[in-house]
């Protein structure tokens, strides 16, 4: 029987899915499992590693019982996952505790002393990225630093992918693109002394795993894997780069010769943009994130805000709730059906939202975990289409302000996300950057980039380049051109959007305190 199918696994942070594909990308079946974390009022935001590992496995099974002969098929398996976070296992691999989230704000006293350090600007310099309370380094500092009994018995901290990629082949690693923007250098893509001094963390270098590229190398599904997945044993077992990066890659960010952008607006907003790892440009406000690509010399440049269709989630939920008190029922999914309808008949423009809706506050284009989301101008003729229309253009706005950091704005922008979507939305987006959108008719972006990944490592294909042209470039859509008086409307609205956020700053600070003082 032949080997024809490669399996993309993607842990996001709402969702756990396993995808299969044909080795040309066409998507044949997905399976899925909702994922579970908690949240609680000291900014904790944890997930059991056993209970992801499970929920991983259950949604293999299911995919095998929706394919026929799925393990004997299956070429190669690619795993991604959720960014930033801490992972921590110990003896026998056995989980320390749950693991953090990148939701976790806990760190929060780490990075304002971390940040006020001289060895900050070397470490950004090195890495690329701008310290916040979403990663590694910045927890484990925290957890020395305020709760070194979260460390007991620690031997590795990983991250989602990796622990789930450690029970699939029993092997501890993470990929190059997690570990060069939290701990290393993103052009000599190892680990870097001076950059782990700086996060005050030489003591705790034993924890870093070793560093491995999927799209070159892969270890065999376990004996015990195999047992609990339905999979065969010596299966390869790819670790994909951070879902990001998947993300972008199976979303057409990678063009050779074209100078694109891509957005992805889920749970939060990544904007980004392909350059040569000799032209990062890195901004005087330490803000932003370098990933490194699986290709040599090549970079994903980005900066990322908190939260992005989380706000449009908490607006629904509060309509949610408002209608269910009145003995009604409907669901998030039903609210969603309505949003362009309400979006299209509302004025543009008439409410500033600022989508800092994260209990983690904001990390790009600047950062500061007291940010806080709010409406500006709202006025008594203003009704619910008016306040949902300003938290999508929130949302333009703030995808606009994190390009503007990186330099001139690309010539297109690449949509996906669950934002993508929304056609109301995606038109202020395009009208808000004045620059056509682009999307991609790919359901499952972030599993296909790491399967790709794999299509590399099996040899299915020479180059990235080879597999872009069969597995991205035939699925973009038309692009849709901005609105030219839409456009014209929106010119302009960055400098208040900016300007109103500096003139918040000091007020979020005082909040915080008074919170702090009155919990």
């Amino acid at each position: 029987m032949s080997k024809d199918i490669l399996i993309g696994i993607d842990a996001g942070t709402s969702v756990i899915k396993s995808v299969a594909f044909d080795l040309s990308g066409r998507q044949i079946d997905v399976a899925s499992v909702p994922n579970r974390y908690s949240v609680s009022p000291d900014g904790a935001a944890t997930q059991p590693l056993g209970q992801t590992w499970d929920d991983c496995a259950t949604t293999l099974r299911d995919l095998g019982q929706k394919i026929p002969d799925l393990a004997k098929r299956t070429a190669a398996i690619a795993i991604t996952g959720q960014g930033d976070g801490t992972w921590l296992v110990g003896k026998n691999d056995a989980p320390i505790g749950d693991g953090w989230l990148w939701l976790d704000s806990r760190a929060t006293p780490a990075v304002r002393r971390l940040r006020a350090t001289h060895a900050d600007r070397a470490r950004f310099e090195a890495t690329g990225t701008g310290l916040n309370v979403c990663q590694q380094g910045t927890q484990l500092a925290y957890m020395q630093s305020d709760k070194p009994e979260f460390l007991e018995g620690a031997e590795t901290a990983l991250h989602c992918k990796d622990w789930l990629y450690l029970k699939m082949t029993g092997e501890r690693v993470t990929d190059p693109s997690e570990a060069m923007f939290t701990f290393g250098n993103y052009q000599t893509r190892h680990y870097d002394d001076d950059v782990i001094e700086a996060l005050g963390l030489t003591s705790k270098r034993s924890l870093l795993p070793p560093v491995m590229d999927g799209s070159k190398d892969s270890f065999p599904v376990s004996a015990a894997a195999a047992a609990q997945t339905g999979l065969l044993q010596g299966t390869p077992v790819c670790l994909g780069f951070v879902d990001v990066v998947c993300t972008a890659m199976g979303g057409g960010v990678y063009a050779k010769g074209l100078n694109v952008g891509c957005t992805i607006l889920g749970t939060t907003g990544m904007h980004m943009r392909v350059v040569s790892d000799r032209d990062v440009w890195l901004n005087e406000d330490k803000t932003g994130y370098v990933m490194v690509l699986p290709m040599a010399g090549q970079v994903l440049q980005i900066q990322s805000n908190m939260a992005a269709t989380l706000n449009l989630d908490w607006l629904l939920n509060v309509a949610a709730e408002l209608i269910e008190s009145l003995g009604q029922t409907v669901t998030h999914k039903e609210l969603l059906t309505h949003v362009d309808r309400w979006i299209s008949s509302s004025k543009p423009g008439t409410i500033l939202y600022h989508p800092y809706i994260s209990e983690a506050g904001e990390r790009g284009p600047f950062v500061d975990s007291n940010a806080r989301a709010s409406f500006v101008g709202l006025n008594s003729s203003h009704r619910f289409g008016d306040m949902l229309r300003s938290v999508a253009e929130g949302l333009a706005l703030a995808t606009r302000d994190c390009y503007s950091a990186m330099g001139a704005l690309p010539d297109e922008v690449r949509l996906s996300g669950g934002a993508a979507k929304s056609s109301a939305l995606s038109g202020i987006l395009a009208a808000m950057l004045n620059r056509p959108i682009r999307s991609s008719s790919r359901e499952e972006a972030g599993a296909a980039g790491a399967a790709m990944m794999a299509a590399l490592t099996i040899g299915a294909y020479d180059t990235m380049d080879d597999c872009v042209d069969v597995w991205v470039n035939p699925l973009l859509n038309e692009a849709e051109t901005p609105e030219p008086e839409l456009a014209r409307h929106y010119d302009g609205l960055l400098d208040q959007y900016i300007a109103t956020r500096q003139a918040l700053e000091p007020i979020w600070e005082d909040m915080a305190k008074f919170q702090e003082k009155n919990s």
